[in-house]
């Protein structure tokens, strides 16, 4: 019993570290409109510094997503702080566009190194028979993690002094706690091998992962496009069409969807594997077609409920797709595969949010948010069903 309340503490610590290192990656989200008074830069190129942030993890995942399953967890969760690190460094030395660049794609290489190696081992620290809430603990610090960062440089950009530094140099102090809490934490991987055996990996599954892989993916892309979309687009909305201009409500509304995901998340375990996937592009839709009609109507109140029932689909989806991409992976590989998924879920966070962008100009924010929700309108139903004819199940 003693030794299955230590492993639940390291699970929980290690959930925490994964946490500090995704809210830096949203750190900057309320920040944009300041950085636009300084930089004077175009709505485009918001989506642009938001995307390059998504090519960067696409990267690493790519090229060393199973690192971890080589040479360990904690040596690439290291790695993944110190790019964490320097990227607020980047943004605390900003004097251009070249910086914000340069921090956001820091922060994508940290979160390529996170996403898939902080998952396996926060499921890994849990006990035996702890797996179901070990990957609730995993995915709520990644959306919890997310949700975190907006809310924090939105309350100390609108009530403390030197809104474009102060929100980093608290997240450089958390950065050194979670190392430190890292390196106290105990290694999963036994076989482990030099980083020179770490070879790029080919997009390939396991034979046993394939069927479930497919539903799990088309839910995560669509769910992270959403979020893409809303989290790179709605601050400029809520100042130039809602004329909401206090960062901390727009931090605050960022993160509800991150914080409804986690709810989302939670509601996986009564309600199961196979109808979360389903039921969570039901939620996304219900989303989309909430935040159409604050877009045509400008309504604040409409914002905020796409935001949370979007947010409640996510969770339900990409909770659902993870336990059945991680209960199906063989241990050797489990890191690996689940950084697969990620590959495909931030494809959805970078393509629509560039394609957003490029129409914001011709059309404006509102008739782009408007092409974009009736496109990802089609994917969702035609997902749903999918899921509905091969719904996804975790082996036992």
């Amino acid at each position: 019993m003693d030794g299955d309340r230590r492993r639940w503490r390291q699970c929980l610590l290690g959930g925490a570290v994964f946490a500090v290192c995704m809210a830096g990656t949203t750190l900057p989200t309320p920040l944009y409109g300041l950085y636009q008074e300084k930089f004077g830069f175009s709505e485009l190129m918001v989506t642009v510094v938001y995307a390059v942030y998504a090519f960067g993890v696409i990267g690493v995942l790519l090229l060393a997503g199973n690192a971890s399953d080589t040479v360990g967890r904690r040596p690439v969760l290291l790695a993944g702080l110190a790019f964490s690190a320097a990227s607020a460094v980047c943004f605390l030395c900003a004097t251009g566009m070249g910086w914000l660049y340069a921090g956001r794609l820091l922060s994508g290489l940290s979160a390529g190194l996170f996403t898939g190696a902080a998952t396996a081992y926060v499921m890994e620290l849990a006990p035996k028979g702890g797996t179901s809430r070990a990957t609730f603990v995993a995915t709520a610090a990644n959306m919890g993690g997310l949700g975190c960062g907006p809310l924090l440089a939105g309350v100390l950009a609108q009530y403390a002094a030197w809104p474009l530094y102060l929100p980093f140099v608290v997240h450089l102090a958390l950065v050194a706690v979670s190392a430190a809490v890292l390196a106290r934490l105990p290694e999963t991987v036994r076989d482990r091998r030099p980083l020179s055996t770490v070879r790029p990996q080919r997009p390939g599954l396991p034979p046993q992962v394939r069927s479930v892989f497919a539903p799990a993916a088309i839910a995560s892309f669509v769910g992270f496009a959403l979020f893409g979309v809303f989290t790179s687009v709605s601050p400029a909305f809520l100042a130039e069409s809602l004329d909401v201009h206090n960062h901390a409500v727009t931090g605050l509304i960022v993160a509800l969807a991150f914080f409804a995901s986690t709810a989302g998340q939670l509601a996986v375990g009564r309600i199961g594997v196979g109808r979360s996937l389903p039921l969570g592009c039901a939620g996304l839709l219900a989303g989309l077609a909430l935040l159409a009609g604050a877009l045509w109507w400008d309504l604040l109140a409409l914002v905020v409920a796409s935001a949370v029932v979007g947010g409640v689909g996510q969770g339900l989806a990409f909770r659902g797709a993870l336990s059945a991409v991680a209960a199906a992976s063989p241990p050797d590989r489990r890191a690996a595969v689940i950084s697969m998924l990620f590959v495909v879920a931030y494809t959805g966070i970078s393509l629509p949010v560039i394609g957003v962008g490029l129409l914001v100009g011709p059309i404006g924010l509102e008739g782009a948010g408007l092409v974009f929700i009736a496109c990802m309108a089609v994917l969702v139903v035609a997902a749903a069903g999918y899921l509905l004819r091969r719904p996804a199940r975790a082996p036992a």
